[in-house]
């Protein structure tokens, strides 16, 4: 199936309350596990593929290999395959944009993009990171690709004292919905877990929300009422996958 196509069925997955889930992966045999299962699609997590690189999280995987990343992914799969691509690698619109044209040209039909500063600390203000959305969207159309970006915040990431995240809240829909406007595809809210902040997110912004699971997070049919439209699980499958590991290679030394 070519780019454009897998693009566009893609995008038609993410359904408010029939959530696409993405059981993320790291290279192109983690790709070919999770594919065989019966995935729809197919999302690296930016944690686990520096993980499985011997890299820190945080843009320490050099772009170039992450472009080669993204490629053998791709080539290891008929389905659509969407790349965690933090920060875009860079600060100013025009060079982040020519950063993901890199993913583009490696066959994927979208990124995670997240308005933390790497490197640094807090977010970007809303007008610089709007800035920065239409600017990859300006690309992905004159490349004549519907490339999905999923925008995402981190202000629920940066509080880890989850009694705190119901003042996050307006500012997470203010910036969902400039986001939406500036011509992101989706609206991805890591950390946040409790229902009915999850459900006033869906019900304000006008993008396809994604949750990530992790400890206290809804189930999958529970956030599907919520509205939620995409469900990714993050580095867990990953970590799972090493903890497996460990566990065998005990059994083979001997360890405790």
């Amino acid at each position: 199936m070519e780019q454009k196509l897998r693009a566009e069925a893609f995008a038609e997955l993410h359904r408010r309350g029939d959530p696409l889930v993405l059981y993320n992966i790291w290279d192109a045999g983690s790709a070919k596990a999770v594919a065989a299962a019966g995935a729809k699609a197919i999302a690296t997590g930016s944690w686990s593929v520096a993980a499985a690189g011997g890299y820190p999280d945080g843009q320490a995987v050099p772009l170039l290999r992450l472009a080669e990343i993204a490629r053998s992914i791709v080539d290891a799969t008929d389905l659509p395959v969407t790349i965690d691509f933090e920060g875009g690698y860079a600060v100013e619109p025009d060079d982040v944009a020519l950063n993901v044209s890199r993913i583009v040209d490696a066959g994927a039909v979208g990124i995670n993009f997240e308005d933390q500063v790497i490197g640094g600390s807090g977010i970007h203000p809303v007008d610089l990171q709007t800035r920065r959305i239409r600017t990859i969207r300006l690309m992905a159309e004159n490349k004549g690709t519907p490339f999905f970006i999923n925008a995402r915040t981190d202000l629920f990431l940066q509080q880890p004292d989850a009694s705190r995240h119901e003042a996050l809240v307006d500012a997470a829909i203010e910036r969902g919905r400039a986001y939406a406007q500036a011509g992101a595809s989706g609206f991805f809210v890591p950390g946040l877990a409790e229902s009915g902040l999850i459900g006033r997110i869906c019900d304000a912004v006008p993008l396809p929300v994604n949750v990530m699971m992790r400890a206290g997070v809804p189930a999958v049919a529970a956030l599907a009422k919520l509205g939620v439209a995409r469900v990714s699980y993050g580095p867990g499958p990953y970590r799972a996958m090493i903890e497996w590991l460990g566990r065998q290679a005990a059994t083979v030394y001997g360890s405790p």
